[in-house]
């Protein structure tokens, strides 16, 4: 073709980017791969070939690590760590810099790897993935050399083991090893087994860079080496992957104190107005989903539109699809690449294909042999439909209609996952509505698929918790300094003489939905004092009385939409109607738990302090606008974490009960607490100020019983999203475990409860979550 019917066509002619280099760095390591493990790379073993998905080549051999080679990995990691932590922060931060300089000075080679193994285009690759990796490691070089100063009571966490995905292979690399090293931990990272050359070209690059010894050690292997990963003596997971994987990791990590952070899978609502730019909103949709093949776990791949721009918005869509050009990923013209393996070709294949309902479109564009599928778009499906709610990770977008705001939102936060959201509109006051009301932990306004290191980026519900990037993926890489820990002990419940009888007292009540409520069970227990006085008697709660005051607390879900300083006056209300009443409260602990008169007086006392502290922070405990790079703001928004289920510690019995609720109630986060199990009778003593205090109804809820039961029903229950364990570390394994059914966070800590450290900013991270909203503006 001449120039002239070039200009006539507009058709792209074809621009290969040279895999020469690429080539040639798979050759100088024989073509085969061992593990990176203490500063070097161990000799190839047995294990599998890495091929190019777009061509099916084999592009190299790669060794399959087993438990033993984890181990060396571990030990290599462990070794190397204390010496790490204890240089100090500039020296760190050197380090990362040089990593940091060290990506862009072979930028190009690891963005060929990278679209070579991956299947990616290589504009994608180049102009989105490199730059975005690069820059991670700059942000926490400074956060290295800044945390002595800003985080001065964090220290590290130790060795940390990562597992990250096929579909962002050297980001989602970045975004683990960079906050961990700037932290002072030492890693062991295994990338996926489709995509294993980018991570050692990077551990290749670490010895360049002045990296330790042992400090980045990266092994490959399929999911049986991320197994043994997790099982392995490291002191955090850190894993990015599926809601079934996650879940796994959940359980295999219960009861052994390691921290945990998990991204898992999203089906991410894409909204779109009927005063929306529509092409932009269609530019955005072909960035999201088919530039990147969909397979990116945040993509907006259940599109929703406005009934009354639906028809204009799907034909223009269309058109663009039909204009997309599939082919080679090292081309620079080619928008859609390959998908990353033949096994998740035939997913997507056996999914699509299985649909029953709803008006199928491809993309009129030529499909070239190898692992490709056409860009797809599915109309008219029912918010149901399995295509509507399972991840497809494809260039397949799914989509219906909405007619209101009300009924967008709905539709929105209809999915088990909560990853990101992404909504289009004109009416800013429409856009800072809706947001705050989608269940994710991303939203883009205008945009999609934005990313930086000072942004956290994480979801909720199914999708995970935990944040990676900014100040709170620092916090998920360190521990506090001083532990929040203490010799406390738990308190074993004393069954009274004769046992639990049932009617035993028929004025027995727990309090659910801001009211008295007798036990579902009917039984009630006798409590007895030290010299065998009965004191009272208190509801033995059931799996109803748990499903009951969950449901309560889920009516309350508004508590959160008050402003913090309404939380605050009531918090403080609350204060002064206990200090009213602090003789009668000490006059009871006493007679509870056998101390003295002066001691009981103590803990009230410091009770009342406590929910000062917590309304001091109602309206302090602030979010923040990111400094991204770009013309716009990345909007940290702290958001109750949802419904609490919170076990209190069996000592202290108003104390431990006030510090359970009173950061809850500061996030307005609804909270059901189970009581001390020995001394309940402070808590029912307590409801009584919950009445008079302008509590709504179902923002605290107090059940009374045997934690160990009430604990697992709310560790099982799905409509609970992160649960307490301030009353007995033994049952953390079993209470873990049950929390994997919908990925719930849970956190444990026993420790002197009047500690200063028993109250502050770790209690109000623990009762919030980070929503990140991002809104760009026009040019500068």
């Amino acid at each position: 073709m001449n120039i002239p019917d070039i200009f006539e066509t507009m058709d792209y002619g074809p621009a290969p980017e040279s895999n020469a280099e690429a080539l040639e760095w798979i050759a100088t390591h024989g073509g085969k791969f061992g593990h990176f493990i203490g500063g070097a790379f161990t000799k190839p073993a047995k294990g599998f070939e890495t091929r190019n998905p777009a061509t099916g080549a084999v592009l190299a051999q790669v060794s399959q690590a087993d438990s033993k080679v984890v181990a060396e990995a571990v030990a290599a990691a462990r070794k190397a760590q204390p010496k790490w932590a204890a240089l100090p922060g500039h020296g760190r931060a050197k380090v990362l810099y040089a990593l940091a300089r060290l990506l862009q000075k072979h930028s190009r080679l690891f963005a060929v790897l990278e679209s070579m193994d991956n299947g990616k285009p290589i504009r994608e690759a180049r102009d989105i993935d490199i730059p975005l990796a690069t820059r991670h490691f700059y942000y926490h070089a400074g956060m290295a050399q800044l945390m002595e100063a800003e985080l001065a009571d964090r220290a590290a966490l130790g060795v940390c083991g990562q597992i990250i995905p096929w579909n962002f292979p050297l980001l989602m690399l970045a975004w683990k090893i960079a906050p961990a090293l700037a932290m002072g931990n030492t890693v062991v990272l295994k990338p996926a087994e489709y995509t294993p050359l980018t991570a050692l070209l990077f551990a290749q690059i670490c010895d360049e860079a002045g990296v330790p010894a042992g400090v980045v050690n990266i092994i490959t292997g399929d999911g049986e080496t991320g197994a043994a990963l997790v099982e392995a003596e490291v002191d955090k997971v850190a894993f990015t992957g599926s809601t079934e994987v996650g879940r796994a990791i959940r359980r295999a990590t219960a009861g052994t104190g390691k921290s945990l952070t998990l991204e898992l899978g999203g089906k991410s609502p894409y909204i779109v107005f009927d005063d929306a730019d529509l092409d932009s909103a269609v530019e955005g949709l072909v960035d999201a989903i088919w530039f990147n093949q969909g397979q990116v776990c945040c993509a907006g791949s259940r599109l929703l539109v406005h009934e009354a721009v639906a028809e204009d918005f799907y034909k223009r869509l269309k058109v663009r699809m039909d204009g997309l050009r599939i082919g080679d990923p090292l081309d620079k013209c080619i928008d859609v690449g390959a998908v990353v393996d033949p096994v998740q070709l035939a997913q997507i294949t056996s999914m699509v294909d299985g649909c029953s309902e709803g008006e199928v479109y491809r993309a009129d564009t030529p499909l070239p042999e190898g692992c490709f599928y056409p860009p797809t778009l599915i109309t008219g499906l029912s918010a149901a439909s399995p295509l509507m709610q399972e991840e497809i990770f494809g260039p397949v977008l799914v989509s219906t209609t909405f007619r209101t705001p009300v009924e967008a939102v709905e539709l929105a936060n209809n999915t088990r996952y909560g990853l990101a959201a992404t909504l289009w509109t004109e009416n800013v006051n429409l856009a800072l509505d809706i947001a705050p009301k989608l269940a994710a932990g991303v939203v883009w306004v205008n945009a999609t698929n934005l990313f930086d290191a000072a942004a956290g980026f994480g979801g909720v519900r199914e999708s995970g918790f935990g944040r990676e990037g900014g100040w709170e993926g620092l916090l998920a890489y360190t521990k506090p300094k001083v532990a929040l820990k203490g010799a406390a002990v738990p308190v074993p419940f004393a069954a009274p003489e004769g046992g639990t009888r049932p009617d035993l007292d028929r004025t027995a009540k727990m309090y659910v939905g801001g009211k008295q409520a007798r036990p579902d069970s009917g039984y009630s227990q006798a409590i007895w004092g030290p010299k065998g006085a009965l004191l009272g008697h208190v509801g033995i709660g059931s799996r109803k009385d748990v499903r009951n005051a969950v449901e309560a607390a889920g009516k309350a879900r508004g508590w959160g939409k008050t402003t913090g300083h309404l939380r605050a006056q009531i918090l403080f209300y609350l204060a002064e109607n206990l200090s009213a009443r602090a003789e009668e409260f000490a006059g009871r602990i006493s007679d509870l738990t056998g101390t003295s008169k002066a001691k009981a007086s103590a803990e009230v006392e410091a009770s009342i302090a406590r929910l000062f502290t917590y309304g001091a922070w109602a309206d302090k405990f602030d979010g923040a606008a990111k400094p991204v790079p770009m013309r716009g703001v990345a909007l940290a928004m702290n958001e109750p974490v949802g419904i609490i289920g919170a076990l209190c510690p069996g000592e202290a019995p108003l104390l431990g009960l006030v510090t359970a609720i009173s950061p809850a109630m500061a996030m307005g986060a609804p909270v059901v607490a189970v009581a001390s199990e020995a001394f309940p009778l402070a808590a029912t003593d307590f409801y009584q100020l919950l009445d008079t205090s302008d509590v709504p109804a179902g923002a605290v809820n107090i059940l009374t019983g045997p934690v160990a039961d009430l604990g697992a029903t709310l560790a099982a229950h799905l409509e609970v999203d992160t649960l307490w364990n301030f009353a007995d570390p033994a049952l953390d394994a079993d209470l873990q475990s049950a929390a994997a059914g919908n990925v719930k966070r849970t956190w444990t800590q026993r420790m002197d409860w009047s500690a200063p450290q028993a109250e502050g900013r770790a209690f109000l991270q623990a009762a919030s979550e980070v929503k990140t909203v991002w809104v760009p503006y026009g040019e500068g």
